[in-house]
């Protein structure tokens, strides 16, 4: 249900915003959760931006958003423990299942199916805190990302096309 919110709140945002703003609007909303990439970039080349220039935006501001929570893991581990009460032996929901993964595929693995799984912020605080490599966390979380930012692309530009939107 918060996706659909997402998606509604960001178009409607994206719609009111001209120029070149809208492609700082995308770069800034792909650096929140539940909206990420997977909502903005269909939802701004829906409202006919460029593909490209929002594929690179909302890239950015992914990898921008991993290096940010890379950087600052350890005060955001500390404050997850504070708020959830969970010491990170129990793991249920979307981090369970994105623990799973990493279990049986590693960084790398994890790097394509973590962000679907469980968001780029919780599969970026995941890979750092199990991993404890930053260089190669932020490398693998980018090819990830690059991957799926030109299937959300391509993706979109074909839903549309098949649709007549475009």
């Amino acid at each position: 249900m918060s996706q659909v919110i997402a998606f509604v709140d960001a178009a409607g945002v994206l719609e009111e915003t001209g120029g070149v703003f809208r492609y700082v609007l995308v770069f800034l909303l792909a650096m929140v959760p539940a909206v990420e990439p997977f909502v903005v970039i269909p939802v701004g080349i829906g409202l006919g931006l460029d593909p490209i220039a929002t594929g690179f935006a909302a890239f950015a501001g992914s990898v921008t958003a991993v290096g940010l929570i890379v950087g600052f893991q350890h005060r955001l581990v500390g404050w997850w423990r504070q708020r959830s009460g969970n010491d990170g032996t129990h793991s249920s929901g979307r981090a369970g299942r994105a623990r799973r993964v990493w279990e049986r595929y590693g960084l790398v693995g994890f790097s394509f199916v973590g962000p679907i799984l469980a968001g780029i912020h919780l599969a970026a605080l995941i890979a750092i805190t199990v991993d404890g490599r930053p260089h190669r966390v932020v490398i693998w979380l980018t090819v990830g990302l690059g991957a799926w930012t030109v299937a959300l692309v391509a993706g979109s530009v074909a839903g549309l096309s098949v649709l007549g939107l475009s």
